[in-house]
């Protein structure tokens, strides 16, 4: 049984010390083609661990941890880290997805109720795109918020405050994710069955490092900005 626990335990491969640096694409790419069976692996742990429903919150965010820890070429051991993870993050990452589910459904129900009524009212399409628009938004602000949570711990306000910045100066990166994510899903549906298994291996897990590495240049500049430039409390004198 030595193999079997060596597959969940043992740490992941690494790149050479002279090699290259890449960047965008090029990078992505190179990460998913040396890490794709720990990705694998992260996928099934991810349905596991998110089968009772209320858990799902907490393994998306053990899922992030261990996506960050792939896009900064950490040292990874996937079921310790994954476990670590969810049992640290699982109250914060269920009550914050409580929050962005609801602020997403309502978005996505506005949304569906203006695009109704715009074909009928020409005046609901100056509603319709603010929905659209403070929908993506809240999109973009959830994965950075995940991102962050999981790279420093931050009390909630400023969490908050953190993602929205992040939100604000970098949201095309986090857009092409999440783009990019919809394809996986897109494509899901259009090649079933022969793409039935498609969730089951790498749906999950590619789709949250893809948001991962979108959104982490973004979250990396807001945790090195100055303190006085920060979002923070107010200075009471």
């Amino acid at each position: 049984m030595q193999w079997l626990r060596d597959m969940w335990t043992r740490e992941g491969p690494g790149i050479p010390k002279d090699a290259p640096k890449r960047t965008g694409l090029a990078l992505f790419a190179e990460i998913l083609v040396r890490e794709w069976w720990e990705m694998v692996k992260l996928n099934i742990l991810f349905i596991l661990a998110s089968l009772l429903v209320v858990t799902l919150p907490a393994a998306l965010v053990a899922m992030a941890r261990v996506s960050v820890a792939l896009v900064e070429d950490r040292n990874t051991y996937l079921l310790r880290d994954f476990t670590e993870a969810f049992l640290r993050y699982f109250w914060r990452a269920t009550a914050w997805g409580l929050a962005l589910a609801g602020g997403l459904a309502i978005g996505i129900h506005a949304i569906l109720t203006y695009a109704a009524g715009a074909r009928d009212n020409l005046l609901l399409s100056v509603p319709l795109a603010i929905a659209l628009v403070a929908t993506a938004f809240l999109a973009v602000l959830a994965c950075h918020l995940i991102v962050l949570m999981v790279m420093r711990d931050l009390p909630a306000l400023r969490l908050l405050r953190l993602a929205a910045l992040a939100s604000v100066i970098r949201p095309l990166p986090a857009l092409a994710a999440l783009a990019f994510v919809a394809s996986l899903w897109l494509a899901h549906i259009l090649f079933y069955p022969v793409s039935v298994f498609m969730p089951a291996t790498f749906n999950f897990s590619l789709g949250m490092f893809a948001a991962a590495f979108g959104v982490h240049r973004a979250s990396v500049l807001v945790l090195d900005l100055p303190e006085a430039m920060q979002p923070h409390r107010r200075f009471i004198k």
